[in-house]
């Protein structure tokens, strides 16, 4: 599948039918009165984010986008039925600007979302709706209104937690295809990866994180040079940056840290905010002998700017878990931390665990004095027996009365 991160498209709401002029005529009806319906109102053009999308290859071919038009308003008080919605899905991520000003209209990075980019037209009203005590055959009706148009560009920037950058033929593939399960195209020549891809990570404790692999990144990048200045976007959303350092470049007669330097120079050309990012630097392809041999001199350099250097051989796995426990630390650092706490408070502490320090520090409480519960006295209460008087018959209740008797 081709990737296409950027289109020009053109949206156009559905146009309001018009209102119709009619007037009521039937047999046996002298003056029936205006009978003209409304019009219907125009479909919209409405953005989904879809998750399952990767690319805006879609649009390439079709870039043109309009809903349908509302029915016009007929006689005998019959509106004009509405216009469908034209749903477009775009991929996670999508940015939608006006092509005339650049003005950022919507960050569809919402799964399923949805947004009105384009409004159909109102309905006109027949002349039915202008009738009055003084006007009652009004001849005329409303026409319905244009729908909302609009030129856009469609931009993508690919959801990631954790971005790859490097020189090319750093081993950026071979390393994203064995952290995930993600395929690219693995080569030993360099400019092997055209089109970014993305990779889902299976961490520890049922975490996962997205892993983006860009084209390798020479010097004069954000000037148009190579081909991953126009990725360069696709890193900006990610929350922390893996460098991968190539360290059998030595023997090609490159320097490792100048290789580091130039990276992080383009980097902050491109976007300050995308320098200021966390990086992780990793010292790669050291199953190779003479770049197993540069690697002291080259952790050397970069102990004395401060920075740690991780050690990684893409080929073999070795050291990829470090990397991946950097990077876990990094995404998960705020969620660790509410854990923490919540622990604190939570999990409850034996008896047998208590230290007798912690048990002093308690403050004592006082013995309270147990109250006497007050003892209820039971009222008897003794009915009179009533004496029923001799020779005088209980009164017998008297019938219902009734039309039967």
């Amino acid at each position: 599948m081709k990737f296409v991160d950027q289109v020009h498209i053109y949206v156009k709401g559905g146009d309001g039918g018009n209102g119709a002029v009619a007037f009521h005529r039937e047999k046996y009806i002298d003056k029936g009165g205006p009978s003209g319906g409304d019009g219907g109102d125009g479909g919209s053009v409405i953005f989904e984010a879809d998750p399952q999308l990767t690319t805006l290859l879609d649009f390439r071919f079709s870039m043109r986008h309009v809903a349908r038009s509302g029915a016009h308003g007929m006689g005998s008080d019959m509106n004009g039925r509405a216009g469908e919605d034209t749903v477009l899905k775009v991929p996670l991520g999508t940015l939608v600007r006006d092509e005339e000003t650049g003005e950022l209209l919507k960050d569809l990075s919402t799964p399923n979302e949805l947004w009105v980019v384009a409004k159909g037209g109102s309905g006109g009203w027949g002349n039915m709706n202008f009738a009055t005590s003084t006007r009652q055959t009004p001849r005329f009706a409303k026409d319905g209104t244009f729908g909302q148009e609009r030129k856009l560009v469609l931009e993508l920037k690919l959801l990631a937690d954790v971005g790859l950058l490097g020189f090319p033929n750093a081993g950026k593939s071979t390393f994203i295809s064995r952290i995930s399960a993600a395929k690219p195209k693995v080569a030993d020549y360099p400019f092997t990866t055209l089109v970014p891809n993305l990779g889902v990570v299976d961490y520890r404790e049922r975490r996962s994180f997205v892993v983006a692999d860009i084209p390798g990144l020479i010097e004069g990048a954000s000037d148009g040079h190579g081909l991953g200045h126009q990725f360069l976007r696709h890193v900006e959303r990610c929350r922390v940056l893996v460098h991968l350092v190539d360290l059998s470049a030595a023997e090609e007669g490159r320097n490792p840290v100048k290789d580091f330097d130039i990276l992080n120079r383009e980097l902050e050309k491109h976007s300050a905010l995308l320098a200021d990012k966390p990086q992780i630097v990793v010292a790669n392809k050291l199953d190779l002998p003479h770049a197993r041999e540069a690697l002291p001199a080259f952790v050397e350099k970069m102990k004395a700017r401060g920075v740690k250097v991780f050690e990684l051989s893409g080929a073999t796995g070795e050291g990829a878990q470090a990397v991946l426990d950097a990077c876990a630390r990094v995404l998960f650092a705020n969620e660790e931390h509410k854990v923490r706490l919540k622990s604190r408070h939570l999990v409850p502490v034996s008896n047998e665990q208590e230290t007798t320090t912690a048990k002093a520090s308690r403050p004592k409480r006082k013995p309270s004095a147990k109250k006497a519960k007050p003892v209820v006295k039971k009222k008897i209460i003794v009915k009179k027996a009533t004496s029923k008087k001799k020779g005088k018959p209980s009164p017998r209740p008297s019938p219902p009365r009734g039309r039967g008797r």
